[in-house]
């Protein structure tokens, strides 16, 4: 006898939230590589720039599309998102002190930080995404 299986609660056959999340969080992680690869030594900012440029826009359609998809369960969205914006932002904080503690400073401490906030919305949201998509729709 098969297993049941979970059929998303809208069809989510379009935009590929997951992978836009994991897109963004690459770009994410490139930016810090590059600027990690330079310390102590300065590092040189375009590509990096350009990097948390892509990060950034690469959420903000990643969020367009999410908001713009019908029927799907928002209130379990918040709830999952919620609890894991908590967990995550006190592993944001944590890594922020250590950047401080570490004596980075400046434009460089500016990136970091900037990334890590990017981080921290990317995660939450994808696993967000990922159990609302499958929440059963409310009988009528």
């Amino acid at each position: 006898m098969a297993a049941p299986t979970s059929q998303p609660s809208a069809d989510f056959g379009g935009p590929k939230i997951t992978e836009l999340g994991m897109l963004s969080i690459g770009f994410v992680a490139a930016g810090v590589i590059d600027l990690a690869a330079y310390f102590p030594n300065r590092a040189p900012l375009g590509p990096v720039v350009a990097l948390l440029a892509l990060a950034a826009g690469t959420l903000a359609v990643n969020l367009l599309l999410l908001v713009r998809q019908p029927g799907f369960a928002w209130a379990r969205f918040r709830q999952v998102f919620g609890w894991m914006a908590i967990v995550y932002g006190v592993i944001a904080g944590m890594l922020e002190y250590t950047f401080i503690y570490d004596h980075t400073r400046g434009t460089v401490l500016g990136l970091m930080t900037v990334f890590l906030v990017l981080f921290t919305i990317n995660v939450p949201l994808i696993d967000g995404f990922t159990v609302a998509r499958f929440e059963n729709p409310p009988a009528s």
